[in-house]
Formats: structure tokens, C-alpha cells, sequence
């Protein structure tokens, strides 16, 4: 079906965003006068948050942080995949450009992801039909197969988020930037994960980091 041009400012709501956008730039401008010109000349976020694309999970929002000070990738259930261009895309640039000193593999409670994946028949590889948001979820539904029988969908948000730490800290960027830190006596990235509780507004620290063993 081909498109149409419309116009957003047919759309109520969105127009109210666009008002909302020019009230805070106003604000932040009259707050901290020159903000947004020193932040068009770059950008230097000391950290990496890899979380889940749910609404209610801000990363700036949430840990009250300011416009570059976090370069974020997020997706369905805060997944990292070794195929997966994007991610991988994200965390290079995150290490390799930004210099980024810490990732944080952030899940949250009531994760739609993981209550999808919760509920799933482990996957049928003769099956051909499927979707990107089944093939996306194959590797959590996977996971939800491996746990004790009993897992609840609380075991998996945090089985999800550990895999997680551990595949990043696999990865081929990671691995270089450990080997060069070890090499070169200059800090290495570290991994961490972390959970926030949807009913309380809160982050907790699942005391699940990693860093190079040297």
C-alpha cells in the first residue's frame, strides 16, 4: 500500500510534544546558558546502558543524568546478540569512539519480553515460519528452557540479564579492549547488571559485574 504525506501537527498529542520539547530547551537554556552549544561539539558518556525498548524505562530519566552523559542501545528484553550488527554497531563505537568506561546490562520487573518467552514452547528448528520479534526472542525462550523447572518469569529477567553480562563481555570489542587495557596498563571496560523495579522507581545493582582477569 503506498504512503501519503501527512503533517504531525495534525496529531494533537505530538504537537503537544513538540511544545513540551520547546519549553524544556527554554528551561535548560535559562539554567545552564550555553548547554546545548557546548553539547553540539561532541559527546563523552562514561557509560554504555544496554536496556529493554519498554516506556518506562528512561535511561536518563531514571538515573537523573543530563544529555551526554549516556550513549544507550535498547531493544526487546535488553538482549545482546553475537549476530547482531546493531548492537555490536553500538557497543564498538561506544568503546572504540567514545571511550565509554562502564556497560550496564539494565532488566526490569514485568518485562514483556520475558513474560512472552516465559509462556513459549522451546523453539522448533524445523519450524519456518517466524517473525523478527520471535527470532529476536529465540535466544531469551532458549534460556527460559534451560532454567530448573519452577523458574518463575523473575528467574528469567535475572538469568537475562547475567547472560547478557557474560555474552558482552565475549564479544570481539570487548575481549580486544581487555587484551589492549592488560597491555598498555590503561583502564579496561567493565560489565554490569542491573535491575529496575518498575513499582518502586529504583535500580538495584545485581552485584553481577565483570571485568578482565589480569
Amino acid at each position: 500500500m503506498p504512503s501519503k504525506h501527512i503533517k504531525a501537527s495534525d496529531f494533537p498529542l505530538l504537537q503537544t510534544c513538540l511544545t513540551d520539547n520547546k519549553e524544556w530547551a527554554e528551561r535548560v537554556s535559562h539554567e545552564n546558558p550555553g548547554f546545548f552549544a557546548n553539547s553540539a561539539k561532541g559527546q563523552s558518556p562514561f557509560l554504555l546502558w544496554i536496556g529493554c525498548a519498554d516506556s518506562r524505562v528512561p535511561e536518563s530519566v531514571v538515573l537523573g543524568r543530563k544529555p551526554g552523559e549516556i550513549f544507550v542501545h535498547r531493544n526487546i528484553a535488553n538482549q545482546f546478540h553475537h549476530n547482531d550488527d546493531s548492537a555490536n554497531a553500538v557497543l564498538t563505537y561506544a568503546v572504540k569512539n567514545l571511550g565509554v568506561q562502564h556497560v550496564a546490562i539494565v532488566g526490569h520487573t514485568a518485562c514483556g519480553g520475558c513474560l512472552a518467552a516465559h509462556g513459549a514452547p522451546k523453539p522448533d528448528p524445523k519450524e519456518s515460519e517466524s517473525t523478527a520479534l520471535s527470532r529476536f526472542l529465540s535466544p531469551l525462550i532458549e534460556l527460559r528452557h534451560s532454567l530448573p523447572e519452577g523458574a518463575t518469569i523473575d528467574d528469567l529477567i535475572i538469568a537475562n540479564v547475567k547472560k547478557t553480562v557474560q555474552t558482552v563481555c565475549e564479544s570481539e570489542v570487548i575481549q580486544e579492549n581487555w587484551k589492549t587495557a592488560k597491555e598498555t596498563g590503561k583502564q579496561p571496560v567493565y560489565v554490569h547488571g542491573w535491575l529496575k523495579d518498575l513499582s518502586t522507581g529504583l535500580i538495584k545493582d545485581l552485584d553481577f559485574s565483570e571485568g578482565p582477569d589480569f
